[in-house]
Formats: structure tokens, C-alpha cells, sequence
């Protein structure tokens, strides 16, 4: 059984969607697979208004130094992160930055993910 959060994950989808369209708060990988397999009509939809240029609805994020995980929907003001990692590991931990740049953090990032962007100096 996947969550209807999940469902929407997989569907790219918000969840707000998911719920006005009837998906159940929880329902099996079957199901989800036949709405895949033949997705309904505001799906479809859906689908075919999204701009090839736009961002996607979710977005994975994994900590570079332990690989945690989340998949989170990106707020249209982030940049393009240089790293991401959990908001408890210390910055000795992390790659170096790149020369000639300086270190900017975005907090915020799922329930416990750190931005990081090297911009110049």
C-alpha cells in the first residue's frame, strides 16, 4: 500500500490534485499502476498542459554526506543547489567549496535538507 502522497509523487502531480480527484488516502501499487497504465482524462490533461520548460512538480533531494532522502515540491524561487545535506552535519563534513567562491545556505529544504550554493566571490 502506497500513500496518496506517494501516489502523487509518482504521477507528478500535486496532492492537492490527487485528493480533488478522488485518489484514496491510501491505495495499492495496482491501482496506482492502472492509473498509470491508463491515466484518466484530467490527468491527461493535466500532462498536456505542463510547458516542457517548467519545473516538475516534486523533486528528490539526497544529503551529499549520509544519503538521506526526501522528495519534496521545489519553491520557484531555489536556485540550483550546489549540495544538499541534512541540517545536523557540520561543514567540515561537506565537500570543499569551489575556489574562488563563497558558502550560501538554504534552510528549509524538506523536513531537515540545507540548500548549499557556491556563488563568486
Amino acid at each position: 500500500m502506497i500513500t496518496r502522497r506517494e501516489a502523487a509523487q509518482r504521477l507528478d502531480i500535486p496532492p492537492e490534485m490527487a485528493t480533488r480527484h478522488g485518489l484514496p488516502a491510501r491505495m495499492s501499487e495496482a491501482a496506482l499502476a492502472e492509473i498509470e497504465a491508463h491515466p484518466p482524462a484530467w490527468l491527461v490533461q493535466s500532462r498536456a498542459n505542463r510547458r516542457p520548460t517548467s519545473r516538475s512538480v516534486w523533486q528528490r533531494f539526497e544529503c551529499v554526506v549520509c544519503g538521506h532522502a526526501e522528495t519534496v515540491r521545489p519553491k520557484k524561487w531555489w536556485p540550483r543547489f550546489t549540495v544538499v545535506a541534512c541540517d545536523d552535519h557540520r561543514p567540515d563534513e561537506l565537500p570543499d567549496a569551489s575556489p574562488g567562491t563563497h558558502r550560501e545556505d538554504v534552510a528549509g529544504i524538506g523536513s531537515r535538507l540545507v540548500g548549499i550554493l557556491d556563488r563568486a566571490a
